[in-house]
């Protein structure tokens, strides 16, 4: 929205025009979301006095976790309970999730029937059954067509989405499905399990959010169930929840390459310089570490260098393409098993592949900086070259080994790859590129002497 639309909003809310509920009552959510984002506290409050609590629910569903957070501060929590109680269930909780323990359970003192929030809190947040929304579709398997068409008409007001009518049996197992359009042009008479699908793509309640995208990216799903150990039907996860998956999960990745976080409970531009550091301290901090490391072999090589001065000349150039190679490849495998490229069982295959990649790469700049060497230092031709092509074809080469292998391995042991493929990944093959480069010096130093 224009700056200068949200301008005038703000006056008209200052000045309490009555215009503003005119003007309100023709913007989208998503608008009155921005608005609120750039008004005080008070101000807030004051706007959404003038909202239903089902059009309040409405807008924050559309805000930022952050914004959402701040807001419940500033409302009174009698007015904060109602407006909960008119958002959808899995909004509810993502909000629920992101306040203090005491907001939390006043609120939920405030609202009669909380059985079905409480269910999905009990779920992990970055789960499916975190994700999932209560409100959805299913009708028994064995009521005709007519009936099922009446039954929905019923209760489509009451679900989050009526993309699909799931069948489920007498003890609530899902056994199959049927678009809206399949239930409407289904011959009269036929029964549900007539015209049903029954190859349903499904998810379990413990399956990590990742995962669920990967499904319904694939399958090019608008809403996928999700069912429980024995098959009973859960909830469904719609495709809006699994966009905002998306970019959490892309903007995870992306601050873990970056060597930091994300700062919890509260916009970056409203963070604390404290928050902030803290954040992007601990990495940086491993850098520091690993930097130490690598002062300590060029120190323990120091006789090498002060006997042979050029060798300095060439330690910029293979640290930053053995660093290159190795964001490249971890930027790739991490990515790659991000979006089930790279099934579980091809990751060796592909690590194996990966080395093969770095050796023809290691082999073409390795003979690429033996030429400059021996141009540029022709004096100590060919015996200087032949020391820095080895000693780039070997720092390319484990790059691409480390920068795979690292992520990989984490990925084995549970954890997020991505966390290893910054300044991790990164200060390893630093110490390891360095103490290829001075022992082939090394080795060759009687001929550079």
């Amino acid at each position: 929205m224009p700056a200068k639309t949200i301008q005038k909003l703000i006056k008209l809310l200052k000045q309490r025009n009555q215009d503003l509920t005119n003007i309100m009552d023709q913007l989208h959510p998503t608008d009155l979301a921005e608005i609120v984002e750039n008004l005080e506290e008070d101000q807030k409050k004051e706007l959404f006095d003038l909202l239903s609590d089902e059009e309040a629910a409405l807008v924050i569903q559309e805000m930022e976790e952050s914004d959402q957070v701040l807001l419940f501060k500033v409302l009174d929590k009698e007015r904060a309970s109602s407006i909960l109680k008119e958002m959808s269930s899995d909004e509810a909780v993502d909000l629920l999730s992101e306040l203090p323990q005491e907001d939390v359970q006043e609120l939920l003192t405030r609202i009669e029937d909380t059985e079905e929030i409480e269910g999905l809190l009990k779920y992990a947040e970055d789960t499916a059954g975190g994700l999932m929304t209560t409100e959805y579709i299913a009708l028994p398997q064995n009521i005709h067509v007519e009936e099922a068409i009446h039954r929905l008409r019923e209760l489509a007001a009451e679900v989050e989405t009526v993309y699909y009518i799931y069948v489920i049996d007498e003890e609530n197992r899902l056994i199959g499905v049927l678009s809206l359009r399949e239930l409407i042009s289904a011959k009269e008479g036929s029964l549900l399990s007539d015209v049903m699908r029954t190859n349903v793509i499904s998810v379990d309640v413990d399956v990590d959010q990742e995962e669920v995208a990967r499904l319904v990216s694939r399958y090019d799903l608008l809403v996928i169930p999700v069912v429980d150990e024995k098959g009973s039907m859960r909830g469904i996860i719609t495709v809006d929840d699994i966009l905002d998956v998306l970019e959490e999960e892309a903007t995870e990745d992306i601050y873990h390459f970056a060597g930091t976080s994300e700062v919890r409970g509260v916009d970056l531009v409203n963070a604390t310089v404290f928050q902030v550091a803290a954040k992007r301290l601990p990495w940086l901090l491993v850098c520091l570490v690993g930097g130490l490391f690598s002062g300590t072999v060029m120190s323990a090589f120091e006789g090498t260098l002060e006997a042979i001065v050029v060798l300095a000349f060439f330690i910029p150039v293979i640290m930053d393409m053995g660093g290159n190679v190795g964001t490249q490849s971890s930027t790739v495998f991490v990515r790659s098993l991000a979006t089930g490229e790279i099934e579980s069982n091809e990751v060796w295959g592909y690590f194996f592949k990966e080395i093969r990649v770095g050796f023809l790469m290691g082999t073409v700049c390795g003979i690429a900086i033996s030429l400059a060497a021996n141009v540029w230092q022709h004096e100590l031709a060919p015996w200087l070259g032949l020391v820095v092509g080895i000693a780039m074809f070997s720092t390319v080469t484990a790059a691409a080994i480390i920068g795979t292998l690292i992520p990989l391995l984490f990925w084995k042991m549970g954890a997020d790859p991505a966390l290893t493929a910054g300044p991790f990944v990164t200060t390893i093959k630093d110490v390891t590129g360095l103490v290829i480069y001075f022992y082939t010096a090394v080795l060759f130093m009687d001929k550079l002497t």
